[in-house]
Parts: C-alpha cells; sequence; structure tokens
C-alpha cells in the first residue's frame, strides 16, 4: 500500500479548525479507497509560534519539510505579528525554497453557492488560475534608501526571468491543451513598459508550440471588469503572481465566497513537496467559535488528490461540496446556515460513506 507522508501547518486562527477537518476528510477517502493512506506529522508554526520563539518556523524547517511527499496548510495570520513577517518567513519561504512556481487555483461556480453577479449563469463561473508563483512583483527585490529621513525613497523591484515566464506559460498552454479549453494570458502591457511586455512577447513565443490552442490576450484592467461582465470568455488564464493574487480573490467572490477558495502551491517536476491551502486567510475574529468554514479545506484537499493521481477522489469531493450546498442544511454563517465546522466536516465524511 502506498503511504503519502503529509506535514501538516495548522497555522493561526481558524487554521487548525479547518483543516482538522481536511484531515479527516483525508482519512475517510484513503479507508474508502484502500489502496494507499495518508501519514500526517504536524508542525506547530505560524505566528502565535512567532509570538512565543521569535520565528515563524524552526531554523531547520525547510529541512524537515524536505522529506514530504506534501504540505498541508491551515492559514497564517494573527494580530500583533505584520503580514509581511508571517508572508515572507513562513508562506513564501516555503514556497520559494521549494520551487512551487505553479499556483493554480479554481474558479468554479458550483450549483448552489452564491453568487452576486446577476443572471449570471453558473456555466460561465468555471476557470482555473495558474499564477507564477516564484518571481515576479513577490521576488522580494528592492532597496529602502535614507530610512527615517525626509527624503526616504523604495524601490520595490519585479523580477521576469525568461526561465520563469517560460515554465508557467508552458504550464498553462499544456493545461489548457490537456482539458481542450482556451488560454488567456492577462499582463499589462501598456503601463509596464519591461515586464509585461516580456511577458507578452514570451507568450506569444511559446504559443508557436501549440497552434491547437486558442489563445486570448487581456490587460488586467480590462480583464477585471470581463470577469464580473462576462466571466464565461475565461477558461484557463495564466498571469503573473501579483496580478494572480489579486484575480484570484475576485474570482472567489463571484463564485461563492472566500470559504469556498483553495490553492495549490505545485512543484510540477516533483523534486520538492508541493502545498495545498485554503486561501480565505485565518479570520482571528472568528477563530474557536466553530463558525469557520472547511470547505475550502476540502477542495485543497481534492488538489493533493488530483496531484497524487487520485482524480476520482479529487472528483467526488467536489460533487460532495456541490451537494451540500445544494441540500443547504449543513451550511456554516459565511453561507447562510447554522452548523458548526466540524458538523460540515462530519456531512462530507457521511457522504464519502455512502
Amino acid at each position: 500500500m502506498k503511504t503519502h507522508k503529509i506535514a501538516v501547518i495548522a497555522g493561526d486562527g481558524i487554521g487548525p479548525e479547518v483543516l482538522a477537518e481536511g484531515v479527516r476528510v483525508l482519512k475517510q477517502v484513503a479507508e474508502c479507497d484502500g489502496g494507499f493512506s495518508f501519514e500526517f506529522t504536524y508542525f506547530p508554526w505560524g505566528c502565535e509560534y512567532y509570538l512565543k520563539t521569535g520565528k515563524m518556523m524552526d531554523e531547520d524547517g525547510i529541512g524537515k519539510l524536505k522529506q514530504f511527499d506534501a504540505i498541508f496548510l491551515g492559514a497564517v495570520g494573527y494580530p500583533g505579528v505584520p503580514d509581511h513577517i508571517s508572508l515572507w518567513d513562513l508562506l513564501l519561504n516555503i514556497r520559494k525554497s521549494f520551487d512551487q512556481y505553479v499556483n493554480l487555483r479554481p474558479v468554479k461556480l458550483l450549483e448552489g453557492a452564491p453568487c452576486p453577479l446577476k443572471d449570471v449563469d453558473r456555466k460561465d463561473v468555471d476557470m482555473i488560475f495558474v499564477r507564477e508563483n516564484s518571481e515576479g512583483e513577490y521576488a522580494g527585490s528592492g532597496s529602502w534608501l535614507f530610512k527615517g529621513k525626509p527624503h526616504e525613497v523604495v524601490l520595490q523591484e519585479g523580477v521576469f526571468s525568461r526561465h520563469g515566464c517560460e515554465r508557467i506559460i508552458r504550464y498553462a498552454y499544456d493545461l489548457a491543451r490537456e482539458k481542450g479549453r482556451t488560454l488567456t494570458s492577462i499582463s499589462k502591457g501598456n503601463a509596464l513598459n519591461y515586464s509585461m511586455v516580456f511577458w507578452d512577447q514570451i507568450f506569444k513565443e511559446v504559443g508557436a508550440d501549440y497552434p491547437d490552442v486558442k489563445t486570448f490576450s487581456y490587460l488586467v484592467d480590462a480583464a477585471s471588469m470581463f470577469m464580473v461582465k462576462d466571466p464565461g470568455r475565461f477558461e484557463i488564464v495564466v498571469t503573473s503572481n501579483l496580478f494572480g493574487d489579486i484575480l484570484t480573490d475576485l474570482g472567489a467572490a463571484i463564485a461563492g465566497g472566500m470559504g469556498l477558495a483553495a490553492g495549490a502551491n505545485l512543484n510540477p517536476e516533483r523534486e520538492f513537496p508541493s502545498m495545498f491551502e485554503p486561501i480565505h486567510g485565518s479570520a482571528p475574529d472568528i477563530a474557536g467559535q466553530g463558525k469557520a468554514n472547511p470547505l475550502a479545506t476540502v477542495w485543497s484537499a481534492s488538489q493533493m488528490l488530483d496531484f497524487f493521481g487520485y482524480r476520482q477522489w479529487g472528483e467526488r469531493l467536489i460533487d460532495i461540496i456541490e451537494e451540500i450546498l445544494k441540500e443547504k442544511k449543513v451550511l456554516t454563517p459565511d453561507l447562510d446556515g447554522t452548523a458548526t465546522t466540524s458538523q460540515v466536516g462530519d456531512e462530507v465524511i457521511s457522504k464519502l460513506r455512502q
């Protein structure tokens, strides 16, 4: 029997609550299948750990994580710890150390999920965002000159390498070809006259190898408008680190809310572990109250199952999420329900056993 070793970083706020349900669901899937199992190892890292130790994770944390097949992350963020510390010292540290250069975020309006768009056809909100996850605007390159003085200057640099752009764009083309869907590139070449012109050039160059893939290109501001007014024009979308971060939150808003938003940080070559996470944040205001929606975590568990090759189980979890949304009997307060986090987890497991 194949055993997958999973590092669990529950993190802060509602992270431990939702991740507990994700772990329960993965264990149940493995039990139902009988052909594989999961071995979970827990690490207490995050902002609360930082407040106690001065570190977001152990100094040898990356070395410890390297031995695992995947990482399951809850949420990071807590009052008293600046966001740039929690983001850079844990989340981005893991992404960069393990070359998780593909950030895969589904934006799919399931039946029963709320949508703020008027008269939208559910089938028109069905996108997969392929976000560059290793460089771009989040490369961490820049300078802070004359700090604290009246004439201080900060420079934040976007880093776009040919290697980085080519590999994420090619991944997106491959995905579009595999699924038989269109591919849209989103950039801002009219204003960012180096980085985004370079991105557009590489998108066109790589596209020469995929004459069968129908493509579109939009400026990010126009794309934001079209996601609201005409979401059906987007199927597979490839974009830079910053634009992908912003647009997928917009996507979450039109596809049921952050409680249904999942994300995968992939190292496609599998040289390093990939990381799977709900993207809703730590929500410390409702932590410990049993109000957190675990369905985004279940969706990220589905992505993990897909990555390990158990696509039938990944699809089954999405079907179960949709069943729960349609039935409207066991939903958390963010979806106008009264169920607790663990009760929603119980419902997912019950449906898996049926």
